[in-house]
């Protein structure tokens, strides 16, 4: 029960492992995309971050949709820079498990980043996501200006009514101005198209993006 507990509240800063200098070594190139994993992105390009469980899954979900330029999971929103994916899953970094997601506005637009993951996952859950159990999982949107913040929130205002007509309970997503994002070890960079047949915690409630009157 203790551990239990442990994984699911976010610890102090002063409890935070310490982490390291270093930046996480990754490819050079997106396994799927073939685009640069790190900047500088072409001009124009905007970049959106998003926590929804499992990183495997939620990476998947993004790549496949046009105008997404490139794709990375990583770790936001804790203490510990830089931090290995075993430290992050001790629960003692505070980190979420994250996609960070480049994308032209000329050919998808943030609103449409936002549908696909509220109805990728359940954002009700508090700090799980099914079996997979720990603050690594909670759900988080992490916006890079005012703009997003504003969308991130609507879009929440949206999706909740759908929710609570479907007698889901409240959403437990939060939206915060975007931390440091730490790209994860190389192996977990587009897993589940180096392990096709790889795990995928991912899984929404089923209920659909409500259609516009």
């Amino acid at each position: 029960m203790f551990s239990f507990m442990r994984k699911t509240a976010m610890p102090r800063p002063d409890e935070a492992l310490p982490g390291r200098d270093k930046p996480m070594p990754v490819s050079e190139r997106h396994v799927v995309l073939n685009t640069p994993m790190k900047p500088p992105y072409p001009e124009g390009m905007e970049t959106a971050l998003f926590g929804m469980g499992c990183f495997w899954g939620a990476e998947r979900a993004f790549w496949q949709l046009p105008g997404v330029h490139v794709t990375a999971v990583g770790y936001a929103g804790g203490y510990t820079p830089h931090p290995t994916y075993k430290e992050v899953c001790s629960g003692m970094t505070g980190h979420n498990e994250v996609v960070q997601v480049v994308f032209d506005p000329q050919r998808i637009r943030y609103q449409d980043l936002l549908k696909v993951f509220w109805q990728s996952h359940d954002p009700t859950q508090g700090m799980r996501q099914g079996n997979d159990v720990g603050t690594q999982y909670r759900s988080g949107i992490y916006t890079h200006d005012d703009d997003q913040a504003r969308q991130a929130a609507e879009s929440r205002d949206v999706y909740q009514q759908a929710l609570t007509a479907s007698g889901r309970g409240a959403i437990t997503t939060e939206i915060v101005p975007a931390p440091p994002f730490y790209f994860a070890e190389d192996d977990h960079q587009q897993y589940l198209a180096k392990v096709p047949g790889g795990y995928c915690g991912l899984g929404g409630t089923g209920i659909p993006w409500p259609q516009a009157s």
